[in-house]
């Protein structure tokens, strides 16, 4: 498989502090890879130079074989790259069909949106019986489908996930876990950032185990479920 994504010796820094360290990883087009690590590793730094929500230091971005290391966020949306931001990021204000319509303000409003509004509501039932309400008023986990619902109304190739399951109760984690499947079933090429160290290799084919801002570990999902080191640091064991 050819690699839609290619991040060579990534650093992003806030001042003068070195968030990430000088990363390489890979994606290719189809994978669902997981970017583990604890808080503060510097897993939510890269995604976000990655998206181009922040200027790295350092390295290059290489996505569909073009560098885009300098482009900003909203071109990299229209090629096809969207971010589902840790924190949901959704506007409170709009009601939940006006949020998902946003996700699409990229696309000609023609008759594929609306296929694709349908296609995120079959995901997503409470969206749909929701969608006249005010996204501000959902609790944590339906603000979270509707951040991810979002994104797919960019019909993105590559989706970049960064924790969705923090704050979650476990039933809705499960829900969200299961849609991240289908999805990556569905043929988007994703890159999930999460916490959740065990969810997340038992969904991934590969991963990456990021501390400290530097890659200390990196390969098959199956495996580093049974690495040591992971099992100590990660899984609690």
């Amino acid at each position: 498989m050819s690699a839609l994504l290619e991040v060579q010796g990534l650093r992003v820094a806030y001042g003068g502090i070195n968030a990430v360290k000088g990363i390489d990883l890979h994606v290719a087009a189809g994978e669902l890879i997981a970017l583990i690590g604890a808080n503060g590793a510097g897993k939510t730094s890269a995604l976000k130079a990655i998206a181009g929500v922040l200027a790295p230091a350092a390295g290059r971005i290489i996505y569909g074989g073009q560098d885009v290391t300098r482009q900003p966020s909203f071109r990299l949306v229209q090629q096809g790259l969207a971010l589902v931001p840790e924190g949901r990021g959704i506007f409170p204000q709009l009601t939940v069909e006006e949020n998902l319509q946003m996700g699409a303000y990229c696309r000609p409003n023609d008759a594929s949106v609306h296929s694709d509004l349908e296609h995120v509501y079959g995901l997503f039932q409470r969206l749909f019986e929701r969608r006249s309400q005010k996204a501000g008023t959902l609790s944590g986990g339906e603000q979270q489908m509707l951040a991810i619902g979002r994104a797919l109304m960019s019909r993105p190739r590559l989706l970049l996930l960064d924790e969705p399951s923090m704050g979650l109760a476990p039933m809705m984690v499960q829900k969200i876990f299961e849609t991240v499947v289908q999805v990556a079933r569905d043929g988007v090429t994703t890159l999930l950032v999460e916490q959740n160290a065990l969810l997340a290799l038992q969904v991934s084919q590969r991963a990456y185990v990021l501390e400290g801002g530097v890659i200390t570990l990196q390969g098959q999902a199956s495996d580093l479920l049974k690495d040591s080191k992971v099992r100590q640091a990660y899984l609690g064991e």
